[in-house]
């Protein structure tokens, strides 16, 4: 298993991350915990020592199922994380009472990384006036957690804020290859690099969208590794970053167990002739966006009650990877039918005030024809 050193930190960490979000599940929904259970102790087996978990995750039975297989092993044999779910804060002893929480869940005394979850701007701020940040820097001082740092999902100047306002031990951000200008993006991860806080990478995968493409581009996979998933080179991409110390994967089957350890137990940074095909077939997905919608809200309300800038990205999406499946539940939970393209009335209000000039009515059209057809499915 291939190993990354937190410098900053004095530990080895499993390049590989096993995260606990994305468990089987029986068919009432629960977490199918013998094959889950299966699954860590195989990855455990082969080196991985980095788990990641959170409050939320599996409606809040993930800490727990986490906490039953851990038991078995001994504490100092791997790294625990989890995350305080800053939606649920309004104070300190609000904190305090959902790490406690945590602790028993966990069945455990100390927690090796912690986290504050979902960070962003607005959030930091209520956080550090909370006195939040504070708590989290003496609950470090008393050992019951060892590393504080902050998982992220906002623009790159409010990470630069974040990332400056302390010195932090570590940090999480989401990373792939098609998200490299989104978020904190590489810019961040060359602060954070240059900082030498250690990174922990979510998303490798987009979310399993960049592990199944329609046949063009899984051929061009194919062509560079025949006996490679298409999945690896996103994880790979993500490894090829030498400030990144733990790459996160929430496995969903024995066989993602089996592929990531594959990748990751004889890894091999990408090659040159790798990196440049991905940065074509970066190009190639992006040149598929249907149209220039920003998402900048300007056309919301929708009188008709349409969400526009969702129905836009949506079909941007499924375009991009000519995978139905990647917004299958965006499309049809998320959304429902109340706020899709086919509740448009017509009005022509939203084309007035989009900056982009954008053929609205007429694009909303195209939208739930393309998605009402399910051209490209993909499992």
């Amino acid at each position: 298993m291939e190993k990354r050193k937190m410098e900053k930190l004095g530990i080895e960490t499993s390049l590989l991350g096993f995260g606990c979000m994305r468990f089987p599940v029986t068919p009432e929904g629960k977490i199918d915990e013998p094959e889950a259970e299966r699954m860590m102790d195989k990855a455990i087996a082969a080196g991985v020592n980095y788990i990641d978990t959170a409050y939320p995750y599996h409606g809040g039975d993930s800490e727990l199922f986490v906490g039953k297989v851990l038991k078995k092993y001994d504490r100092n044999s791997f790294y625990l994380a989890t995350k305080l779910p800053l939606w649920m804060v309004n104070s300190v002893e609000d904190a305090k009472r959902i790490f406690e929480e945590q602790l028993k869940k966990l069945q455990t005394d100390y927690i090796d990384f912690y986290l504050l979850h979902a960070l962003g701007k607005s959030r930091f701020e209520d956080m550090v006036r909370l006195g939040v940040v504070d708590w989290m820097a003496d609950l470090k001082k008393q050992g019951r957690i060892r590393n504080m740092g902050f998982s992220f999902h906002d623009g790159y100047d409010a990470f630069e804020t974040i990332l400056n306002y302390r010195e932090w031990d570590f940090c999480q951000i989401q990373l792939n290859y098609m998200d490299a200008e989104e978020q904190a993006g590489l810019k961040g991860y060359k602060l954070a690099e240059q900082k030498g806080v250690p990174l922990v990478v979510m998303e490798p995968v987009k979310g399993g969208s960049l592990a199944a493409f329609a046949e063009d581009i899984t051929g061009r996979f194919r062509a560079l590794d025949p006996e490679a998933s298409v999945a690896s080179f996103a994880l790979r991409w993500v490894g090829s970053l030498p400030g990144v110390k733990v790459v996160l994967s929430g496995m969903s089957t024995m066989e993602q167990v089996e592929d990531n350890l594959k990748t990751f137990g004889s890894f091999k940074p990408l090659s040159q002739k790798e990196s440049n095909e991905i940065n074509d077939i970066v190009k190639l997905i992006n040149s598929r966006v249907q149209n220039g919608c920003t998402g900048c809200r300007y056309c919301m309300p929708c009188p008709a009650g349409v969400d526009i800038p969702g129905n836009f990205r949506v079909w941007n999406t499924y375009h991009m990877y000519q995978n139905y499946n990647v917004v299958k539940w965006q499309w049809e939970n998320a959304m429902g039918e109340t706020k899709q393209a086919k509740c448009c009335v017509k009005c022509g209000k939203c084309e007035a005030v989009c900056p982009q000039k954008l053929s609205i009515r007429k694009d909303l059209e195209r939208v739930q024809a393309d998605l009402d057809k399910k051209e490209f499915v993909l499992q």
